[in-house]
């Protein structure tokens, strides 16, 4: 179960540079690039020594469908999926910040509400809360957006203060934010989940903005399963969920939280195995589809040779 893209180094005509992110390497061609996912896996905004086979082609099909499926809310960057790990688009210049939206308790806002706070990014979070708990209207949680290392809380005043974004361009932002959160839970209760939190990024190109990156996969949303939901939080008891959180779980579990001084713990193969097959799972609960692995002889050269055929 060793398989897997953990980097590429292709040298493609036309090429003017490229950027390698945590999970994606990232192409450009002046004013396109080419963004493929490859199998490397991050948390606590650090990224594992080991890939998890599948996990790119998951993240790259999903957010193709999700983009083709929210295009009426915003323009998106995609012109072209040319390769299951691979998608071509504008080259937006990307804002600062990144929209973090939620719609229940859970995670990270779960773990400062249960630490004693009762307000994140400039947001109040009402006393008696419990864990997993849907608020009343959801709340827009904004980060920072690190080249290197971790991002950072921080509220609507802080980034017009600063001017990371202009007033104008930052209300229509939280405008697109909670759209395509609403067609986002639109879609997953379809499929009997429920739209958790998620974040969008955004940026612009010709001076008009546009949707970037991924959206509503595993690695940047938080799904329940709808039907045990109410059961489960009148116990107190843990969500059946599909997102990268069981994977956050577990490095907790060995004592990491991406921390400093804080060893990254060895994942075994099984436990690698069991992260593929969970995103696999979580595709085919989300799209409604049976997932086609695509298959890892000559995986590179055809990636390659797609993104050629497009750049050449």
């Amino acid at each position: 179960m060793s398989e897997g893209i953990i980097s590429t180094d292709f040298q493609f005509k036309g090429q003017t540079g490229k950027y390698t992110g945590k999970v994606r390497e990232v192409y450009e061609f002046g004013d396109k690039l080419a963004m493929i996912a490859t199998d490397r896996i991050s948390a606590f905004d650090v990224v594992l020594p080991k890939p998890i086979p599948y996990k790119g082609q998951v993240l790259n099909q999903l957010a193709a469908k999700f983009l083709a499926a929210t295009r009426d809310i915003v323009p998106n960057w995609v012109e072209s999926t040319p390769h299951a790990n691979v998608t071509f688009g504008k080259r937006c210049e990307p804002f600062k910040v990144e929209m973090v939206i939620r719609g229940y308790l859970t995670g990270h806002a779960w773990r400062e509400y249960r630490d004693g706070k009762r307000m994140l990014c400039g947001i109040p979070m009402p006393d008696g809360m419990v864990e997993n708990q849907r608020f009343d209207t959801p709340i827009i949680t904004p980060t920072t957006k690190a080249d290197e290392g971790h991002d950072e809380d921080i509220s609507r005043e802080e980034i017009l203060a600063q001017g990371i974004v202009s007033e104008k361009d930052y209300l229509q932002l939280e405008d697109y934010t909670r759209k395509l959160f609403a067609r986002g839970t639109e879609i997953a209760e379809k499929r009997g989940l429920i739209l958790v939190d998620t974040k969008y990024e955004f940026g612009k190109y010709d001076g008009e903005i546009y949707l970037i990156d991924e959206v509503h996969t595993p690695d940047s949303s938080r799904y329940f399963y709808a039907e045990p939901y109410a059961d489960l939080l009148a116990k107190n008891e843990p969500q059946k969920q599909l997102s990268k959180e069981f994977v956050r779980q577990w490095l907790i579990s060995e004592g990491f939280q991406g921390k400093d001084g804080q060893q990254i713990p060895e994942m075994p193969e099984d436990r690698i195995e069991m992260i593929s097959n969970r995103y696999i799972e979580l595709y085919e609960n989300i799209s409604g589809e049976k997932f086609v692995k695509d298959e890892y002889s000559d995986k590179l050269a055809r990636i390659n040779d797609a993104i050629s055929q497009i750049v050449e």
